[in-house]
């Protein structure tokens, strides 16, 4: 635990989230052009879906990311409450933005994807449903988290929020084996695929990249925040003098 306290410093922080934000945000940048020019140019037409196929990378990597980022302000929001972690609360904030991004990413390019291969923009269907919950929970717990802080409270109502909607995450992975919809069942594995590696390939670079650039944004709205803080805490100091 001292180790966990120890880079839970601001100050620590700073030093390390300056440096690594244009690594991560660079890194990012060139994988996701690299999945995007292999995805668009590079990979055949499905023999069902024909080029409806090339949106898979992107819409893989957007569920991944919206799903992760819910599942990283639910880990921030038990460090708060029970380590009471300097930067855990404010970590959970700046995840929260790009996770609904990406969670609003994920719902549009299913819809793209879903006209042509289910004749439909949208189903109410399990994995659609509970997705556009979280997109909606993600909303919620912003306004949440904003207006406590207006209020001078102490972050505990959201992070309580925060560790409550990741109820959510276990439904979104499981919905499509535990009700028959028109969302295609599991096809990504740890050690196998369904999909043929031909088109499989651009998405792990796009994964990668989304990751990468994920977390350059997440430190970059950390770095913010702490700014905003310590000018708030300035300005306190002389107003006081």
């Amino acid at each position: 635990m001292p180790a966990l306290h120890a880079f839970a410093n601001p100050a620590r922080f700073l030093k390390i989230a300056r440096p690594l934000t244009p690594v991560l945000f660079w890194g990012g940048v060139l994988l996701i052009a690299i999945g995007c020019w292999g995805a668009l140019l590079r990979i055949p037409p499905d023999y069902l879906q024909g080029d409806t196929v090339r949106i898979l990378p992107i819409h893989v990597s957007a569920a991944w990311l919206g799903m992760g980022g819910w599942s990283g302000i639910a880990i921030s929001s038990i460090a708060y409450l029970v380590w009471r972690h300097p930067l855990a609360s404010i970590a959970a904030r700046a995840i929260a933005l790009p996770g609904a991004v990406f969670a609003a990413l994920c719902l549009v390019t299913g819809s793209i994807w879903g006209r042509p291969t289910w004749g439909t923009w949208w189903q109410w269907d399990g994995r659609l449903t509970s997705m556009l919950l979280l997109f909606f929970v993600y909303l919620g717990y912003m306004a949440l988290a904003r207006a406590e802080q207006e209020r001078g409270g102490d972050g505990r109502i959201a992070a309580i929020f925060g560790i409550a909607g990741s109820v959510l995450l276990p439904i979104i992975r499981y919905s499509v084996i535990w009700w028959n919809t028109l969302h295609q069942g599991p096809s990504i594995g740890l050690t196998s695929s369904t999909i043929d590696r031909s088109i499989l390939w651009p998405l792990p670079f796009m994964l990668g990249g989304f990751t990468l650039f994920f977390g350059a944004v997440v430190l970059m709205r950390m770095r913010a925040m702490l700014a905003v803080q310590r000018a708030e805490a300035r300005m306190r100091r002389m107003a006081t003098a």
